[in-house]
């Protein structure tokens, strides 16, 4: 286990910002894991868990406490018998390169998480954020999280019944402090080197397939990497719209009442004909697209003068153009989210974890 003090964490994070933590652990066993969050809660200390760091807006006096980078490796896929179901069952250590494992999944002709290509992070993240993109979750193949209980000092295993998922959120994002995510286990499709069925309109017209048709598991793995390059989503270090936590803002969930006021709104300032996207969310809810309501609102591709602007491809994603701090960046995120706000009536959310800052 590497210990290290006054230790940048700006490094560890895709934005690439942030200060220094008084104590940097990187641990790369679950025994390292569990050791250093023990020694952390004994004594009373802040905990900040960091995986891939794709999900973190960190403060600029960065962070007064121990800062544990999981770096566990893990990858183990295997058939499952026919009168289990078929496919194959993986099972992924937390540390584990979350898109280097989707290739490899893609490679040996499952499916399930195909679509899910080129989400940097890690794997022991995808059950806290319930990681999602392009027409699939994680949700909907996780069969269980094994993770340390810092309440009961135990190792637990969580069904995925147990886990609270719901749209980009779970029990573990609900209750942060209360476990650390080792491994996560998955039960993967094998249709015949197939994918699984297409959810996603974009994806399907890439493809020129009909949403629900299957095509090759690699082809629509390669289509999404495509899609999200276009769109600054996958990391390049000489590319700065890839400086960012991918989507800074989740997609807002409206109710019925809240979905009629903003109706009106959209038709008082864009007219009637100008009907904004609606997906159905549940009972009595939809689901509209915050990129959607960022454009609309005057903050177009690469908005912003200073060293924090939008994307130049995609409204969604806030970057830092090489020299910003994380006030930088929360400027640019208040300044938008004021803006939605005041035209459209509609307060969107954060989708990176804000340590030692909010909006």
């Amino acid at each position: 286990m590497q210990e290290l003090h006054d230790a940048p964490l700006a490094p560890l994070t895709t934005f690439r910002l942030g200060g220094p933590a008084t104590r940097l652990v990187t641990a790369t066993t679950d025994a390292e894991v569990i050791a250093a969050v023990r020694e952390a809660d004994a004594a009373g200390t802040p905990l900040l868990l960091v995986g891939g760091g794709s999900n973190l807006v960190i403060s600029d006096k960065g962070f007064d406490g121990t800062a544990l980078r999981i770096a566990t490796a893990g990858f183990a896929l295997e058939a499952a018998a026919p009168e289990a179901g078929g496919g194959a069952h993986l099972e992924l250590a937390a540390g584990e390169n979350w898109s280097a494992a989707v290739a490899r999944t893609v490679e040996a002709g499952y499916a399930g998480i195909e679509c899910l290509a080129g989400i940097p992070g890690s794997a022991g993240a995808t059950p806290i954020q319930n990681v999602g993109a392009y027409g699939q979750e994680v949700s909907s193949v996780i069969t269980e999280v094994v993770a340390y209980d810092r309440q009961a000092d135990e190792v637990v295993t969580i069904p995925r019944a147990e886990c609270g998922f719901s749209y980009r959120h779970s029990r573990f994002k609900q209750h942060p402090d209360r476990h650390v995510v080792l491994r996560v286990r998955f039960a993967l499709e094998d249709a015949g080197g197939l994918s699984a069925p297409l959810r996603y309109a974009e994806t399907a017209r890439a493809l020129g397939v009909g949403p629900g048709d299957r095509v090759a598991v690699g082809a629509a793995r390669e289509t999404v990497l495509r899609l999200r390059a276009g769109k600054g989503m996958v990391l390049d270090p000489e590319d700065h719209d890839t400086w960012s936590a991918g989507s800074f803002f989740t997609n807002p969930i409206l109710d019925e009442a809240e979905h009629a006021a903003f109706l009106a709104r959209v038709a008082e300032r864009l007219g009637p004909d100008v009907p904004p996207p609606a997906y159905p969310a549940g009972d009595g809810l939809t689901k509209t697209s915050a990129a959607w309501l960022i454009d609309k609102a005057g903050f177009t591709k690469g908005y912003g003068q200073g060293a924090a602007r939008i994307s130049t491809k995609h409204t969604l994603a806030l970057t830092n153009r090489g020299a910003a701090t994380t006030e930088d960046l929360l400027a640019l995120a208040r300044e938008v989210v004021a803006g939605v706000r005041a035209a459209f009536g509609v307060t969107l959310v954060n989708e990176p974890v804000m340590v030692g800052v909010e909006l």
